[in-house]
Formats: structure tokens, C-alpha cells, sequence
């Protein structure tokens, strides 16, 4: 029975699933007659399109990071689904530009970019590392939702490939129209008046796609109010590239950034930490040099060792083949510095490869690092990087070398060298020196992208007259730093036989690179730092191992100063200004040949008036000035000190008596006669002048008063502002004929107290870190008071001098009318 009731339900199943499967076939052949008679949906406007209808076979196809298609004036990106999601740095800079505007390599903006894919649509996200939080902690979400990511573009998808591992879209808007972020940022547009992109003048040069970056070079015409140059055309036309590079998988670990160790950085605020405020971090901009798993018991050792990847800069095809071995040479000199950091062959430079050994070859291409030679007029190098925000580092640098540095070159080695060196008394320098002149730069400009600056307080740590000893310079250089501007050796004198003239890779070049590259196994960014710290200390207070910053505008620390040398500026510019006078009565025979014009003796005195310029700045900025040495808090001692009294009273007695007393050897007019029909005593007014105002200046006075405030024996304003009245108008009180130069000075004198009467207040705040500005209230601080004094006692002065000629007495007559006007401007 059972068996029987089972065989039969069997069956009932059957026809039943029989039943049920019939009934679905005629339903299914009913569906799909009626869906056979209602019309297909037709795509959206903006719907995908098949592959093949947009990426057609006339299109010229660029397999990289991304695959680019180029098809009539349209570039399209087709975008891995992997690639999605990942980020991405953009580098904009100026490739080709306008005279006036900027120059070629001109890094404008930087930003991290995240390419999403979001229903029917691509778009570009800007990431900020600015202000970050592990995502493990509860802050993170506040951090997300305070720092929004915003879009910087959205795309259609106009096809997936036949694979569906990739989207297309239209990538031509993003550059033919005006995205700001990669184009003439604001603060370029503003001088210029721009208004709008003329989109009828501006297009897509190229697009190029290599396997980690993609390059877009293109043409933006801007309508301008007050274009620098072209000026009839209304607009503005530069050459844009823009560089997107993928960031590394793996985050290299950083190094924490010390103030007493120079270097370029990143920085991140990082609100995930325990401190009870928002922190910065600061870390260093390097390139990532590891050592092999199989040679660190060798390096554990102190046995030197080749880095997994060295680091490899190429030699621009471009570049004369004559000059091309010193550009090697300077690069390859820092081998020795790596050396220190336990690293050998870590940095070398290489010819790339011909055309014909590789057509894909393009210094482009974000894997090569190249030394780039431009044919422009600018007489100078820079060593720009790129480098990972997130961690500081360096993915690739360029460095632009312009054809014209060589000029450069050639003025600064005459003008500080002639007179000592035979192989600089000629117009045109042998190869064999203009080559040794450019590896020095080129050593220069590769520090810069090994991530240091300038180190401006490095030629301080040497007495001056250590640099007229050939045993000395030879061993040590002009200074401890290729980094500092301490360009040729002014100080050596005729006899000084065998001194060297120019800096090499120095003591503190092989510490900052020890101190920034060498490995530390098994800690992380945070546990090395004590570790660095004691790097630091064991050359604490040697002055051969100190960085001192570059500083623009206002010079604060005279120790730290542009194209100084030695410990005393005092002693080096008397030996430089010695030198300047054994130079001026041989420009015409050194800078002319038979048959060429006075061009090249034109040129060398300027570049003499230059350093006469330079030698003032360096004594003036004694005056008000203030030592800065960094420190950690642990070290004893003070970061800023103020100059000495006995220092700030011999850098005046110099001005007084190399500058405002009229330097007769200065004044040839053999030279005169050749260069110019006039314009002689317009150009000493000038150089005098511009030391009169640097030591009037409104931060040097008020620095003066703080420092007199604390010490009573400090040289106050007063003190100064006397002796520089005394000196200035020394006549006064010899009865002395006053020449014309000194008549100029005078006024500039009785100008410049003028200005201080009526000039406003002065902020400290500066958006650079080069730039120190002291705060200033004009009108409550004590610089009126005592200007008003000093136009009192020059106007008693004044009044009791008869002077010995009719122009002085002129001269004093006017001087008390102008006195009087400032005293008392409504009569």
C-alpha cells in the first residue's frame, strides 16, 4: 500500500511540472510576441554608446596609464576599472611663456586628484592630505565631513570596452576650457588684469600617455587688461603641462622634518594624535633609496652598498655635447655625500637613448629624470621636484638648465676673480673653465632636488682669512655647502697662489644627506626621531654643521646672507672692494677685442657695480641685525641674538667710509666715455641710496629700540641715526666743499627722514617662510620721535654752515627749506 501511494504521487508530480512547464512555454512564446511588437527602448542622450561608435577605427590610440585615443580634435580617455578609485598627483606648469611671464618649467599649482566612476558619469575629486585622522579613530569621521572633497569635473561615460574593464569619456573640456586649477592660477591673473579664456584662440597641443603618467600640453590665450609684453594683442597666450603621475601602491615611510637640518617638505595636519590641539607634521621631501634585503647584514656592517633603485638622471638630447660631461660630473659628485648615508653609486647621471634605440624614449615620461637644456634668454637653472604628498617622496624632478646661465656664469667669475685668475681676464672663457663653472651649478641644482635648500648660513663658519689659504680651500672649499650662494672666492689676494675659488660638495652637504637618506631599520617615523635628534647634537655648536635659512626682503641675520663669504663682512667686503679696484682700471683691455663694440665692457661693469652693491648689503644688514641658531629645547643658549654694539658701530664706520664718502675709483670715465652718454652720477646716487634706505628701513629701526629696551648697552636708534647724520654730512663741520655726489646723498638723506614722518605702520605677518617682517606702529613707536630730533639737529647744523663754494651753499640753502617743509607742512 504505502509503495503504491508513493508511485502514484510520483506521477501526480510528473504531469503536474508536464502541466506547469507547457503553460510557461506558451506564456513565454505570448511575452515574447508582445515584446516583439513594442518598439525598443532607444539609448538616452547621455547613455554609453557601443565601443566601436565612439572609439572608431580612425583613431590613434596611446596605451599608458591611460589609453588616450586622439580621433579629429576630440581626446579620449579610456580609464582601467582598476585605476578607479586610486590617486593621482597633477602637476601644472608654464612649458612656454610670454616675455614678462614667468618662465618655462614655472611650477604653477599641485593638487592629489581621485578619478570616480557614479552612475552615468566620471568624475575628478581634489584630494586634500592637508588635514588627515586614521581611519581607525571616531575623530576621522570629523575630518571627513569638515574637509569635502570637491569635484573639479564631471564626464558622460560615452562607452565601456567590449570587456567591460574600462570607461571612456571625452577628455577634451577638461582642457579647452578654463579649469583654473590647470591653467594661470589667480594670483597670475590679477597683475595682468585677465578677464576670460578666449576660447577661439585656445587649444589642445597634445596629449601623451606613458605607463605611470599622462602629459597634457596646451594653449590658453587669455584676454588681459595689462598684458607684460604684446601688449597691442589684449590677451596673454602661454603653454600649459599638465603632468598627472600615479602615486606609489606603497607609501614610503617618512622622515619627521627638523628645523636645524634644511630641507624641502611636506607637511599634514594630523588631528588623530594625542596632543591637546591640532598638530602639524612636518617631513622631509626625499627620494626613496632602500637598501637590498640581501646586502643589509653588509650595510649593518658599514660596508657601502648600491640602493634597490638608484637614483638616475638623464642628459636632456638637447644639450651641447661639449658641455654635457660637466652636467654628469655635478651630478655624480654627490655620490660622495650618499656615501656618508652608507649608500655607493646611489646617484648617477646617463646619456638617453637615441631615437633609434628607443622612439618611445620622452623626458616626459615621469619614470626618467632629466636635466632639460632650453634655448632661452633666462641666465639661470632651477631644480624643481615632484613628490608624494602623503609621504614626501620624490617621484621625479626635472631640472630646467637655460642656455643663458653661462652668461651668468661669466659675469660673477670675472667680477669676483680677475683679479687673482688670468683664466677670467678675457671676454670669452676657455671651455675647459666655462665647463668647471657649469658642474658647479649643475652640482647646485641636483641638491635641490635631493631635497635641500639653500643653506645661506653656511660660508659664516669660516674665518675670512682662511679663505686665502690654498691648503684650506683646497681641502675644504669657499664653504661647507654647495647649497649656500657662495659662489667665487673675492676674498684671495694677488699671491695667493693655489686657493681654491669655488665651493664643492661640503661637510654640512654629506651631514644633511646622512641625515636625511640613511636607512634606520625597524622603527617607525615617530621612534626615529630621537635618533636624528642625536644626530644633530653631536655637532651641536659647530658652525661647519649649521643651516641657516635664505631670507628675502628685510635681511634679519646678516650671518645668513645671499653671495657672502667668510665670518666677518666687514674684513671680506674690504678685500672684495680691493680686488674691484685692481679690476676697474683693466675692464677695457680684458672685456674688448679689435674690431668687436664696448658691449661685453658695458656688461662687466655693471656686473661690478653689482657686487660693489652687494659687499654694502652685506655690512648694512649688520646694522638692527639679529642672529638667528636654531635649537631644540634642550640645547642651551638663545635662538635669536642681537648683533653686537662694537659689530653694528664698524659696519657704519664702513658705510661711511666705502660708500658715502665718493669713491673716486668707482667713477672712470675712460669706461664712461665707451658705455654711455650720460648717466654716471644718476648710477652712484642710486648705490648709495639703496644702503641709505636698507639701514633706514622701518625693521632695522624698530629692531634697534627692542634691543636697546632689553640691554641698555645695545646700540639704539639713536646712537645709529646720529652717527649716520654725522657721517652724511661730515662737511658741515669741516667746512669742506660738498661734491655733487655727496649733495645727492644729502637730499636722499633729508628724503628718506621725510618718509619716515609721514610712512604707516608696518604688519609682521608674511605669507613666506623666507620672508621675516618686523611689526611695526609708526606713530606710537619711538622712530618719529627720534627722526624729528635728527631733522632738529641737522637743521641747527645747517644754520651755523656757510659752505665753501656757491653750488654748497646752494646746496645748504635748499637743505634748510626742505627741513623747514617737513617740520612744518602747512607753513
Amino acid at each position: 500500500m504505502k509503495h503504491f501511494t508513493i508511485k502514484l504521487l510520483l506521477v501526480v508530480s510528473v504531469f503536474f511540472v508536464a502541466v506547469s512547464c507547457s503553460t510557461a512555454k506558451k506564456a513565454s512564446k505570448k511575452e515574447a510576441a508582445a515584446a516583439a511588437k513594442t518598439p525598443a527602448k532607444k539609448p538616452g542622450k547621455n547613455d554609453p554608446k557601443p565601443y566601436n561608435k565612439v572609439i572608431t577605427k580612425d583613431a590613434k590610440s596611446d596605451v599608458g596609464l591611460f589609453t588616450v585615443h586622439t580621433l579629429d580634435d576630440k581626446y579620449y580617455y579610456e580609464i582601467p576599472d582598476s585605476l578607479f578609485d586610486r590617486e593621482m598627483l597633477m602637476v601644472t606648469r608654464i612649458s612656454k611663456t610670454a616675455s614678462g611671464l614667468g618662465f618655462g618649467g614655472g611650477k604653477q599649482n599641485e593638487q592629489v586628484l581621485r578619478w570616480e566612476k557614479k552612475g552615468k558619469k566620471v568624475i575628478v575629486r581634489v584630494v586634500s592630505y592637508n588635514v588627515v585622522a586614521a581611519d581607525s579613530l571616531p575623530i576621522s569621521e570629523a575630518v571627513v565631513n569638515s574637509n569635502f572633497e570637491p569635484v573639479l569635473y564631471t564626464f558622460p561615460i560615452e562607452a565601456f570596452s567590449k570587456d567591460s574593464t574600462s570607461t571612456v569619456i571625452d577628455a577634451t573640456p577638461l582642457f579647452e576650457k578654463d579649469v583654473k586649477s590647470l591653467g594661470l592660477p589667480s594670483f597670475r591673473r590679477t597683475p595682468y588684469k585677465i578677464t576670460r579664456l578666449e576660447s577661439d584662440k585656445s587649444f589642445i597641443e597634445n596629449i601623451k600617455s606613458y605607463p605611470r603618467n599622462i602629459e597634457a600640453r596646451h594653449v590658453k590665450t587669455y584676454a588681459a587688461g595689462r598684458p607684460p609684453s604684446n601688449s597691442s594683442t589684449g590677451s596673454i597666450s602661454i603653454e600649459i603641462n599638465n603632468s598627472m603621475i600615479l602615486l606609489p601602491d606603497t607609501p614610503m615611510k617618512r622622515r619627521y622634518f627638523d628645523e636645524r637640518v634644511g630641507w624641502f617638505t611636506s607637511s599634514q595636519t594630523d588631528y588623530g594624535l594625542e596632543d591637546q590641539k591640532s598638530k602639524s607634521l612636518e617631513f622631509l621631501d626625499r627620494w626613496r633609496l632602500e637598501v637590498k634585503d640581501e646586502d643589509t647584514a653588509a650595510f649593518n656592517r658599514g660596508e657601502l652598498v648600491i640602493p634597490k633603485k638608484q637614483i638616475v638622471y638623464y642628459i636632456d638630447r638637447a644639450t651641447p655635447v661639449k658641455w654635457r660631461k660637466y652636467i654628469k660630473q655635478g651630478i655624480e659628485d654627490w655620490q660622495i655625500a650618499f656615501e656618508a648615508a652608507g649608500f655607493k653609486e646611489a646617484i648617477i647621471a646617463m646619456d638617453p637613448p637615441t631615437a633609434e634605440e628607443d622612439p618611445e624614449w620622452s623626458p616626459e615620461d615621469a619614470r626618467y629624470s632629466v636635466v632639460r637644456y632650453l634655448a632661452s634668454p633666462i641666465p639661470n637653472a632651477n631644480g624643481p621636484h615632484v613628490s608624494d604628498p602623503r609621504t614626501g617622496e620624490i617621484l621625479e624632478s626635472d631640472i630646467n638648465w637655460y642656455h643663458n646661465v653661462m652668461s651668468l656664469l661669466r659675469g660673477w667669475f670675472f667680477v669676483q676673480t680677475a683679479a687673482i685668475n688670468p683664466e677670467a681676464q678675457s671676454p670669452q672663457f676657455k671651455d675647459e673653465v666655462m665647463g668647471r663653472l657649469i658642474r658647479f651649478v649643475s652640482s647646485h641644482e641636483v641638491g635641490h632636488t635631493l631635497g635641500l635648500p639653500h643653506n645661506m648660513g653656511s660660508s659664516v663658519a669660516y674665518p675670512v682669512e682662511k679663505l686665502r689659504d690654498a691648503a684650506f680651500t683646497q681641502k675644504y672649499g669657499t664653504a661647507p655647502s654647495i647649497m649656500d650662494y657662495a659662489r667665487f672666492n673675492y676674498v684671495a689676494q694677488p699671491g695667493d697662489e693655489g686657493v681654491a675659488l669655488m665651493p664643492d660638495i661640503g661637510t654640512y652637504d654629506k651631514y644633511a644627506i646622512s641625515w636625511g637618506y640613511r636607512p634606520i631599520f625597524g622603527k617607525t617615523a615617530e621612534e626615529e626621531k630621537p635618533i636624528l635628534n642625536k644626530w644633530i647634537m653631536d655637532h651641536a655648536g659647530d658652525p661647519m654643521y649649521r643651516f641657516g635659512h635664505q631670507q628675502g626682503g628685510d635681511v634679519v641675520d646678516p650671518s645668513s646672507q645671499t653671495e657672502d663669504l667668510g665670518d666677518d663682512a666687514m674684513l671680506a667686503s674690504s678685500y672684495g672692494i680691493k680686488n674691484l679696484k685692481r679690476i676697474v682700471p683693466n675692464l677695457i683691455d680684458w672685456t674688448t677685442e679689435a674690431g668687436e663694440d664696448y658691449d661685453d665692457l658695458q656688461e662687466m661693469y655693471g656686473h661690478v657695480i653689482s657686487q660693489y652693491n652687494r659687499y654694502m648689503g652685506h655690512v648694512s644688514n649688520n646694522i638692527g641685525g639679529v642672529y638667528e641658531n636654531y635649537k631644540a629645547a634642550d640645547q642651551p643658549g638663545a635662538v635669536y641674538t642681537a648683533v653686537p654694539k662694537e659689530k653694528q658701530e664698524e659696519a657704519m664706520q664702513f658705510i661711511q667710509d666705502n660708500l658715502f664718502t665718493t669713491q673716486d675709483w668707482l667713477i672712470d670715465k675712460t669706461i664712461f666715455d665707451r658705455i654711455e652718454f650720460t648717466g654716471s652720477v644718476e648710477r652712484v646716487r642710486a648705490i648709495q641710496v639703496r644702503s641709505l634706505n636698507n639701514i633706514m628701513s622701518l625693521g632695522k629701526m624698530q629692531r634697534l629700540t627692542e634691543a636697546h629696551t632689553y640691554d641698555s648697552e645695545a646700540y639704539s636708534l639713536p646712537n645709529m641715526m646720529s652717527d649716520l647724520r654725522k657721517g652724511i654730512w661730515s662737511e658741515l663741520q669741516t667746512g669742506s666743499k660738498i661734491d655733487t655726489y655727496r649733495r645727492n646723498l644729502q637730499r636722499a638723506h633729508i628724503d628718506r627722514l621725510a618718509q619716515m614722518m609721514t610712512i604707516g605702520n608696518q604688519s609682521g605677518r608674511s605669507s613666506s617662510p623666507y620672508v621675516k617682517i618686523t611689526p611695526v606702529n609708526t606713530s606710537q613707536s619711538d622712530i618719529r620721535a627720534v627722526v624729528r630730533a635728527e631733522l632738529k639737529y641737522l637743521r641747527s647744523s645747517l644754520r651755523s654752515s656757510r659752505g665753501a663754494d656757491t653750488l654748497s651753499r646752494m646746496h645748504i640753502a635748499d637743505a634748510l627749506e626742505r627741513i623747514d617743509a617737513i617740520l612744518n607742512p602747512n607753513g
